[in-house]
């Protein structure tokens, strides 16, 4: 029923400046399917080992998850949807980056109030928020509510750290826990995580 529901820690990107100062070493040239980058190899044996960074964050998440399916013998490509994922990343992005969100106190808590004007970004919040309050409940003993509010979504949080929610803030909450690469996955394996 729901996009994948979860922000990551996909949003910061080093591998930006890695790829522009590739680029820089190539003289501003574009990567070409079969191009060879001679020297690279030792420059970055030199540099204390291999790049890992794929060059932007969204990209360098699916590249992780096509790596891992090409090694796996047992992938059944039948059933792979790496659009799926490049779906969901775009709402991680619009819903990190985009939403507006308004906070308002409660008590042993916060109620965030996520909403947009465009309605693409209105649609990633729905998709993300109730999913994540579905799937989140209870982890850090924390309660969480998501209801459909006009533009977007609304996260209540409560819990007996309530001065610990606050400082998160509504980004901050979303990425709490270390669930979103295993949702990738079964988003790209063709299995929707958030099923009743």
């Amino acid at each position: 029923m729901f996009r994948l529901a979860f922000l990551a820690a996909l949003l910061a990107s080093p591998g930006v400046s890695v790829a522009q100062d590739a680029a820089a070493q190539h003289g501003g040239m574009h990567h070409m399917p079969g191009m060879s980058h001679p020297g690279l190899a030792d420059s970055a044996d030199a540099s204390g080992g291999a790049l890992t960074e794929g060059g932007q964050s969204a990209f360098a998440a699916l590249q992780e998850v096509v790596s891992y399916l090409m090694a796996d013998p047992a992938t059944d490509w039948s059933r792979v949807d790496i659009e799926a994922l490049r779906q969901h990343l775009i709402d991680m992005d619009n819903v990190t980056l985009r939403a507006r969100v308004r906070v308002q106190e409660v008590e042993g808590g916060a109620r965030f109030e996520a909403t947009a004007d465009d309605g693409a970004v209105t649609g990633s919040i729905r998709a993300m928020v109730p999913a994540h309050a579905a799937t989140m409940d209870g982890v850090e003993g924390w309660t969480m509510r998501a209801e459909e509010i006009p533009g977007g979504a609304a996260l209540t949080v409560t819990g007996a750290d309530p001065d610990r929610i606050r400082a998160l803030g509504f980004t901050g909450v979303m990425t709490v826990g270390m669930h979103h690469q295993t949702h990738h996955l079964a988003l790209a394996t063709g299995q929707n995580p958030h099923a009743h």
